[in-house]
């Protein structure tokens, strides 16, 4: 009885060792060409006063989303960027709340690879945003980039 059970327990060790290669791992990579477009995005955004937060290229693959959390603060303003590879198809970002709740959705087709966009959290709390770029010739070994740039609101920019 107790060879079964040890028996068991070995199996049960090896397939959870096993199935850790299922694990989200970042990697870094580069693309001249997201590097260029990065560039030029960056200079305009810290020209207007913005100042970079973040910043990562990252490898990622053809149709799967690439969860990435951020803490935000209540009344900033926000300028997300997402560059993917040149040859794919379809580039969408999806933003979701604390609560979990999505509070942006944009989408690309071909031809134009960039997804930029502001937003001005309601309260400071983690978000999460979620890029994903599809290519039918390159499945794995993508690689994208995600920047997020800031700048204190004024009265003037509130309305008030």
């Amino acid at each position: 009885m107790k060879k079964l059970q040890l028996l068991t327990l070995m199996v049960f060790i090896g397939s959870s060792l096993t199935a850790q290669d299922d694990v989200i791992r970042i990697r870094n990579c580069s693309d001249s060409a997201i590097t260029r477009q990065a560039d030029s995005i960056r200079t305009e955004l810290l020209a207007g006063g913005f100042k970079m937060v973040r910043e990562a290229m990252v490898g990622m693959e053809s149709e799967y989303e690439l969860p990435i959390i951020v803490p935000l603060t209540g009344g900033e303003w926000y300028q997300i960027v997402f560059i993917g590879n040149l040859t794919s198809k379809l580039y969408e970002v999806r933003m979701y709340d604390y609560g979990e709740k999505q509070v942006v959705y944009k989408k690309n087709q071909s031809g134009e690879n960039i997804i930029h966009y502001s937003y001005l959290p309601v309260s400071s709390q983690h978000h999460m945003i979620k890029p994903l770029q599809v290519n039918k010739k390159q499945k794995k070994n993508l690689c994208g980039c995600v920047m997020l740039l800031q700048k204190q609101v004024t009265k003037v920019e509130r309305g008030t």
